[in-house]
């Protein structure tokens, strides 16, 4: 998890023209909202908010939100809940942050990542398939991991990981159903045609031998 510092400012109007106004100006709207704090309007400027994202590399941000409001100023600990994107451009249009307090658990979603190389991929000509990307999670906001791996070397064909089979994840707690379907491994397209064309291949030779 690592930890930055962002200047935002609050904002009193609202609407898609402000909005495209802000933007104009170089300006990212957004809101900071949580639990047990009022939602803020607010906006945040869109380059230095996309150079913190740039030097992230994915890695989850725990942001100090430095917030000035008429003359007054705050400091407020986030995480980014969402991010609005433009639909051609994937320009970020929106972004939602969520205020959380250190010593309390928050959930958050995070990606799942395969580690090694399956035996059925390497000896059987199987495919890993990804059923879902991410596993909700609950845990202390400095503990929050870039990802969850998952050691797949063991992995045969037709066997299947499930939330259940995620281990060793001290400080965490996973909140998804543990009989949700992560991964499996599935017969290669090619393996399954050629299995098609060999019934196939025996149908006929029945069919010529009556």
């Amino acid at each position: 998890m690592k930890n930055v510092a962002i200047d935002i400012q609050a904002r009193t109007e609202a609407g898609k023209g402000v909005a495209r106004k802000l933007r104009h100006a170089g300006q990212t709207p957004g809101v900071l909202y949580g639990p047990k704090a009022e939602t803020i309007s607010l906006s945040v400027n869109t380059h230095e908010f996309n150079k913190l994202l740039s030097s992230a590399g994915g890695e989850p941000l725990l942001l100090t939100l430095n917030l000035k409001s008429n003359g007054d100023s705050s400091s407020h600990t986030a995480l980014i809940k969402n991010l609005q994107l433009h639909p051609v451009d994937d320009k970020i249009r929106h972004i939602d942050f969520y205020e959380v307090l250190m010593d309390e658990e928050v959930q958050v979603d995070v990606p799942i990542t395969a580690a090694g190389k399956a035996k059925g991929v390497e000896t059987d000509m199987g495919v890993l398939e990804i059923i879902q990307r991410t596993v909700k999670i609950s845990c202390l906001p400095l503990a929050i991991p870039r990802n969850i791996q998952i050691n797949v070397s063991d992995l045969e064909l037709g066997d299947v990981v499930h939330v259940s089979d995620i281990t060793d994840q001290e400080g965490i707690r996973l909140m998804d159903d543990p009989e949700t379907t992560l991964m499996t491994i599935v017969a290669s397209r090619a393996e399954e045609e050629e299995k098609e064309e060999e019934t196939e291949g025996e149908v006929e030779e029945k069919e010529e031998s009556e």
